[in-house]
This record gives structure tokens, sequence and C-alpha cells, in this order.
């Protein structure tokens, strides 16, 4: 198939093949640099020209997302277990933003999914479709019983967007100094509990 010239002497078999490798070489560089790079470094890593790498990421912030979206795992798998046994979604969420918050900068990947700092073209990347699968699938891994709180999809998906704000707002303003991370603890449940329980049935206690 055309596009598959180069590639340092070994071509993929197919454009699946060609788009994993070129999502593993973005991934590498972000790895190795700390940051967002463009088609032309990933194009020059796997010994091809950029339009090879644009016939399958038609911009850089694709192939920046689809690169973000494939090293996440092993973050989720942490949160996770950072996360289990907290049943209360206040507590629960207040640990998750905290332990998101400080990840950020030692895992570039998960700032270009979750920060719009990336790119100018797409100041609203933190509602985008990639990010708000990603935070659905970080508050179900929770141990809270969301529909006892009186969630449903739709309301879930709100949280979500709701979150994802919440944490943009820190990644573009962490503050001059930071909050140190009780102070922040503090600040996440006076202001986020009251919203974060306004779903909830009168009827349930907490």
């Amino acid at each position: 198939m055309a596009g598959r010239r180069g590639w340092r002497g070994s071509p993929p078999n197919s454009d699946e093949e060609a788009s994993r490798r070129i999502v593993a070489a973005a991934v590498d560089l972000i790895s190795r640099t700390g940051a967002a790079i463009s088609i032309a470094d990933v194009a020059e890593s796997l010994g091809v020209i950029r339009q090879t790498v644009y016939r399958y990421f038609p911009s850089a912030d694709e192939l920046m997302r689809a690169a973000a979206i494939a090293s996440v795992d092993g973050f989720l798998d942490r949160l996770t277990r950072h996360v289990r046994g907290i049943e209360d979604p206040v507590d629960a969420l207040t640990e998750g933003v905290i332990y998101t918050l400080a990840e950020v900068p030692r895992i570039p990947h998960l700032g270009i999914l979750l920060s719009s700092t990336y790119s100018n073209a797409h100041p609203d990347g933190i509602v985008s479709e990639e990010a708000q699968t990603f935070g659905a699938t970080m508050i179900k891994r929770y141990d809270v019983d969301w529909e006892r709180y009186g969630y449903d999809d739709a309301s879930l998906h709100e949280l979500v967007e709701y979150l994802l704000r919440t944490m943009q707002s820190f990644f573009l303003s962490p503050g001059n100094p930071p909050r140190g991370e009780e102070d922040l603890r503090r600040y996440l449940r006076r202001w986020m509990g009251p919203v974060i329980i306004a779903q909830m049935s009168p009827s349930v206690s907490v």
C-alpha cells in the first residue's frame, strides 16, 4: 500500500500496524522530552516523511491525543489502588483530583490528555471526547455506589465535565505559591463537596 516506504527498512504490513507504530513513536518521544512533539519529530524518528504520518493522523493534536490515551493505563491502575476502599464520593473525588494533579508533572501524556495548554487550536480540549471518556473511566473505578448517591449516566457525565474543568483551572494556574496537599484537600472538600452531593436524594445519609 501507499505510504509505507521508508520506515527504516521495515515497513508495516497493514494500516493498523502503521498507526500503532506511529503512536508508539509519539509515546516514546513524549516520554523522553516531557513535552508535546510535532509530526516532523515523529516522522524523523520513524524514517518516513511527514505526509506519511499525516495519512494516519491528519493533525498533530490527533496524534498527541492518541499517544496520551495509549499511555495512561498504568496511571488508571495506580489511581484505582490509591482510592480503593473510599466509598464516600466527596472523599473519593477529592483524593482522586489531588492524586491526578500530582501525577501530571510526572506523566507528560496525562497532562497532554487533560490540559488544553498543549493546543491553541483546541482551547476546549479539556472537555474533548477523549478527555470525557478518560474522566468517566476514572470515576467508574472508584468504590463509590454512584446510583445510591443519585447519579445516573447523564449526571455522571456532567460530574466528569465539572471535575475536568476544575482540574483544568489548576493546570493553567496552580497558584503562587501552589497549595500544599493538606491545604488543597481542605479547599477541594469545602468547595467541591457541596457540588458532588447536590445530586444526592434527601433520603440518603452520609
